[in-house]
């Protein structure tokens, strides 16, 4: 029976999860498509842990792939910019946030897409959880299509992942009865709700629903994550997921 059940599990996406004949094999096979997750280590108020962004990235990336059927997903980047170190400027204000230069981390995207496009992938796509870095994802994308010119490889960041998780979701969750000063843009309603519907065990649920309203003195801005549920939050997870793999599909087939 443990063979059986061993056996109708469907086979993994994750690289790091695969041996290097493994992985040969899979691209052989046509699994040319590679997600690259890129998270964020942050403040996301009182009632969320730092590697939100990490675990969103990596849970969503998981199923795109799935559902692109061809796709196989890389290790999550950690390391982004957050602001200014010294002085402290944005999420760098809290305790546990990390930050990187913006030409540190868009050298680490270009490397780490550069060495799989070497392994024989070739379409490799850049997927940010977080709307700080999003400009850097589009200068690697391009520097890394000016370089690949000619070639079969390509890089595409596409906008619809972050902006169905972002304006998209906003909207869908008013279309729900939610107002603005409850949905916010960090750390409130939207961010919460994805956030139990992925990744539950970061969310400090007991203590939110004792809690009175947040403020930006906490790290929640623009609304307030008291209301979020994980029936909330899987909305948008399919919303984003369903958006984005259109999105890759677009991308490739237009290539």
């Amino acid at each position: 029976m443990l063979a059986q059940a061993a056996c109708a599990q469907p086979p993994t996406v994750q690289l790091q999860e695969l041996t290097w004949t493994e992985l040969r094999a899979r691209i052989d096979a046509g699994s040319t498509t590679v997600i690259i997750p890129i998270g964020g280590t942050e403040q996301s108020g009182p009632y969320i842990a730092l590697g939100k962004h990490n675990a969103r990235a990596a849970a969503l990336a998981e199923r795109i792939a799935r559902a692109l059927g061809n796709a196989l997903v890389a290790p999550v980047v950690t390391y982004v910019p957050e602001g200014s170190i010294a002085p402290p400027s944005g999420h760098m204000r809290f305790p546990g946030t990390i930050s990187v230069p913006d030409a540190a981390f868009e050298q680490v995207l270009a490397s780490a897409a550069e060495s799989l496009a070497a392994h024989g992938f070739r379409h490799v796509v850049l997927l940010g959880d977080h709307g700080g870095y999003q400009r850097d994802l589009r200068r690697v994308v391009d520097r890394l299509n000016q370089h690949w010119a000619g070639s079969p490889k390509r890089a595409f960041a596409p906008p619809a992942y972050y902006a169905a998780s972002s304006t998209g979701y906003a909207a869908l969750l008013r279309r729900h009865g939610y107002r603005d000063d409850e949905i916010g843009s960090h750390a409130a309603l939207a961010d919460t709700s994805l956030q139990l519907a992925v990744a539950p065990s970061m969310v400090r649920a007991d203590t939110l629903r004792h809690a009175s309203a947040p403020g930006a003195a906490d790290g929640v801005y623009g609304g307030d994550p008291r209301r979020a549920t994980a029936a909330l939050g899987q909305l948008g997870v399919d919303l984003i997921v369903a958006q984005t793999v259109e999105a890759i599909r677009k991308d490739v087939a237009g290539h």
